[in-house]
């Protein structure tokens, strides 16, 4: 199968574009063009894809990025059995692209993968004017209407099930555990991963580490807005924590182990109560305990299966205290690593929906060009798995076809 994939938000070593759903996609022999803004973030196509650079979406000024991946799409899209999109931006390239791939009698199946809740999200885009918030809320909604009715549609989370007219198969964010038992957690390493910015408690991470320090090293593996990063550099200039800026997921992963507590600081946002913070699964399939707040999925998680503690919103010295309390105790960060790590590997583990996202992508592929996707199965030397809805398999159904 030819896979087009498509960001100009992301960072292209994005952990569930990249090393999520293409690593799963080449693990079938797929072949994937990856358009993503290389040159912007400074990084090259890894070698297993054919990469084609675009520019960076960023601020208030999109129209190159946008310009650039209608410009692509049109060109590319034709080759392509599957184009799968991950930024809700691309969807204003398509109504024309749409009519174009019709009248030329070629029609790749479209996805769009829905990575949060976009109009919940623009609350916290600072470059939004907040007069403006409301009305492109609504336009983000109606945008959603028609991506429904047109495109076929993945999303991350159960929850953005209600945003939605139909049920569509969920692929959600949960982290590649190893194989072998990781480092059991030590007493002199706190880490945090993850992007970095206001909502997602940067400022709250710098008060938590300098409380910590200089007992205890915070480790911060991540990107930053703009409007954080002076104070970021700051806290890493003067010694109050090791920010090493933003790591390939394999690298920051690489440094979870031993660490011992994970924090995710998310302040109470409308986009992160229905999300499940990828960093905490991250965490518990590592062995890391979790010192979180309250975001409703990440306590659920770290309540039922008591592998770490939860604290108050915005609250830098309840953040600290939990890990003083992690650390004074043995017994309890040790049962929050065994415990995370359990769940994380038995209902938490990326390797157990690889193949379903693989079958899903194979099966949509399989409806819209009926023997192609047999043919490349027969080339690779092995029967075509048959799709999940024919399937006893526990993951997602794929709706029959104009059902996207």
């Amino acid at each position: 199968m030819r896979i087009l994939v498509v960001t100009v938000v992301h960072h292209p070593e994005d952990a569930r574009i990249l090393h999520r759903q293409i690593a799963a996609l080449r693990e079938r022999g797929h072949r994937i063009v990856y358009a993503a803004p290389f040159a912007a973030r400074g990084v090259a196509p890894r070698a297993d894809v054919e990469g084609v650079d675009l520019p960076r979406a960023a601020g208030r000024d999109r129209r190159a990025a946008l310009r650039a991946a209608r410009t692509l799409l049109a060109e590319r899209g034709p080759e392509a059995d599957v184009v799968l999109l991950h930024d809700p931006e691309l969807l204003l390239a398509l109504p024309g692209t749409l009519r174009r791939w019709r009248q030329a009698g070629t029609s790749p199946v479209t996805v769009w993968d829905v990575h949060e809740d976009t109009a919940a999200a623009l609350t916290m885009k600072r470059w939004v004017p907040r007069a403006l918030r409301p009305p492109l809320r609504l336009g983000v909604r109606a945008a959603e209407g028609l991506a429904e009715r047109h495109l076929r549609l993945l999303l991350a989370e159960d929850a953005y099930q209600a945003r939605f007219r139909r049920t569509h198969p969920v692929v959600p964010n949960f982290a590649t555990a190893p194989s072998a038992p990781p480092e059991p957690p030590g007493t002199e390493r706190v880490v945090y991963l993850g992007h970095l910015s206001r909502a997602r408690g940067a400022l709250d991470l710098i008060e938590t580490a300098a409380l910590l320090g200089p007992a205890l090293l915070v480790e911060v593996i991540g990107a930053v807005d703009p409007d954080v990063r002076d104070a970021l550099a700051a806290a890493d200039r003067d010694g109050v924590l090791r920010w090493h800026g933003f790591l390939p997921n394999d690298r920051a992963l690489a440094l979870l182990p031993g660490a011992l507590a994970g924090l995710s600081l998310l302040h109470d946002q409308p986009n992160y109560r229905h999300s499940r913070p990828t960093k905490v699964v991250e965490y518990m399939a590592y062995g890391v305990p979790v010192v979180t707040t309250p975001t409703p999925l990440a306590a659920e998680l770290v309540q039922r299966h008591g592998c770490g503690l939860v604290v108050p919103y915005e609250d830098p010295p309840a953040a600290a205290q939990a890990v003083r309390g992690l650390c004074a105790d043995p017994g309890l960060r040790l049962r929050a690593s065994q415990r995370g790590r359990e769940a994380a590997l038995a209902r938490l583990n990326w390797q157990h929906s690889a193949a379903d996202f693989a079958d899903l992508l194979e099966a949509w592929a399989g409806q819209a060009s009926g023997p192609t996707l047999a043919g490349d199965a027969a080339r690779r030397g092995r029967p075509r798995r048959r799709p999940a809805a024919e399937s006893p398999s526990t993951g997602p159904s794929v709706p029959p076809a104009g059902a996207a």
